[in-house]
């Protein structure tokens, strides 16, 4: 029986694909190409094309090794990959098995940094509306990083010495390696559950490695939901992660974060003593002037001399008491010689008429005196009233109170424009002090011609 020359699909496949991967040249190529039709399966398997300007090929690079790339490929992108060429048999094509990949001509890490960069640019973490106002004087501030190194020691010394006053709590977290990521945002989480004001979050300088904990967007969103303000303080002035941009405040270095934290003692003190000789001065100054103004009502005409002012008054009040006294006087001279007249006409009658004569006018004569010498005294009270309210209607001191000044030359008041001339110095007094002019121009009213 002859046996059949045919070849099924399959096995022929099966020996291509023998052959490439017998062929040690396909076992470990490095390929350099354009990423084209990038899927990323849910599995974490990537399928793509890799092509130039001549021609293309399949590849996949599986989810095992994926994991360990730093960014994510996008179509577009130049790569350069290093893996092993083998026939995929269900479809009969080759194709490029990738184990690593990276961007050609920027590190992997920088393509990560700046793809994270922008993802969360775009959903707003960086924007300055979203940052914090760090308290100005914090009575509690958390410090987040490694227990041990040079930035720990830093922040510490630093808060302490600039700010005693203030309550450090120290929470004790993995920066790099495995773990890190997770070790962060516990922290960041944690402290938040605190009353702290102020959290520092930071680590000593390091390579992009040891700093890459920084840049994973894990950390960037514990940093973003704290509800305390944050100062990053990741390496030195010249690193800058993830961390930096989504924080509230960037600090140079972890020294320069405690700085930033907390205000500075003898700064304080300074500025303490500072206000008090403002205020010291504002005093002095106030009372000189308080001082120049009480001398200046002292020495005003209604204090110097207030008698010139109220002197024609009180000779009023005085000739009003003279007279009333002299009234009175003539009163009792009327009734005695009232009452010596009906002595004389009882004379002429006998004792007994005359003497129940004498107790009648007697008394009407005192009820008489008594009534004119109330109606004399009332009379003389509003009188003395009237004049008293005359008085103080006529003060100088109410009538400044509506508005009106006293003009003095020399000590004297001003009473007409024909007292001036021009150039004369006048102190003007008023209700509460005194004010100094010059006489630049006199206008005198027309007067009425005969």
């Amino acid at each position: 029986m002859a046996t059949d020359p045919y070849l099924s699909v399959a096995a022929l496949t099966k020996y291509i694909k023998k052959k490439f991967d017998a062929d040690p040249h396909l076992r470990d190529v490095y390929v350099k190409g354009e990423l084209s039709n990038v899927k990323i399966h849910t599995s974490g398997h990537i399928y793509f094309t890799l092509k130039d300007q001549k021609a293309r090929m399949p590849a996949v690079m599986f989810s095992a090794k994926a994991k360990s790339m730093k960014f994510r490929p996008e179509s577009g992108m130049t790569v350069l990959i290093r893996g092993d060429i083998s026939v995929y048999e269900a479809s009969g094509q080759y194709q490029l098995y990738a184990q690593s990949m990276q961007p050609d001509g920027i590190g992997d890490y920088y393509l990560a940094f700046e793809q994270l960069k922008e993802k969360l640019s775009k959903e707003g973490l960086f924007n300055a509306a979203h940052k914090q106002q760090l308290p100005e004087y914090p009575e509690k501030v958390a410090v987040i990083t490694a227990q041990t190194g040079a930035a720990v020691r830093d922040i510490l010394t630093t808060l302490k010495r600039r700010y005693p006053l203030a309550q450090i709590v120290l929470f004790p977290t993995l920066v790099q390696g495995q773990g890190a990521v997770q070790s962060i945002v516990q922290s960041i989480q944690q402290a938040n559950r605190t009353d702290s004001d102020v959290l520092i979050v930071g680590r000593g300088g390091g390579s992009i490695e040891d700093l890459w904990a920084f840049n994973e967007e894990a950390v960037a969103r514990a940093i973003y939901a704290s509800e305390i303000p944050v100062i990053s303080a990741v390496g030195h002035e010249t690193d800058t992660t993830i961390a930096d941009f989504v924080a509230d405040l960037r600090a140079a270095t972890p020294t320069a974060a405690a700085e930033l934290a907390v205000p500075s003692r003898i700064e304080l003190l300074e500025r303490i003593m500072g206000q008090r000789q403002v205020m010291f001065r504002f005093m002095s100054n106030d009372l000189e002037q308080r001082r120049i103004r009480l001398t200046q009502l002292q020495n005003s005409y209604p204090m110097a001399y207030p008698d010139r002012l109220y002197r024609p008054f009180i000779e009023r009040i005085e000739r009003a008491t003279d007279a009333l006294q002299r009234e009175t006087v003539m009163s009792v001279r009327r009734s005695g010689d009232r009452l010596a007249m009906l002595s004389r006409q009882l004379e002429n009658r006998s004792p007994a008429d005359r003497i129940r004569q004498a107790e009648r006018d007697l008394a009407v004569l005192g009820e008489r005196l008594d009534q004119r010498i109330t109606h004399v005294f009332r009379q003389r009270e509003q009188q003395l009233k009237s004049a008293i309210r005359t008085l103080d209607a006529l003060s100088p001191l109410k009538i400044m109170d509506r508005g009106y000044a006293i003009p003095f030359k020399e000590g004297g008041v001003v009473k007409s424009v024909d007292q001036l001339e021009l150039g004369d110095r006048l102190s003007l007094s008023m209700k509460d002090g005194e004010v100094e002019t010059v006489i630049e121009a006199i206008n005198p009213k027309d007067k009425e011609r005969d």
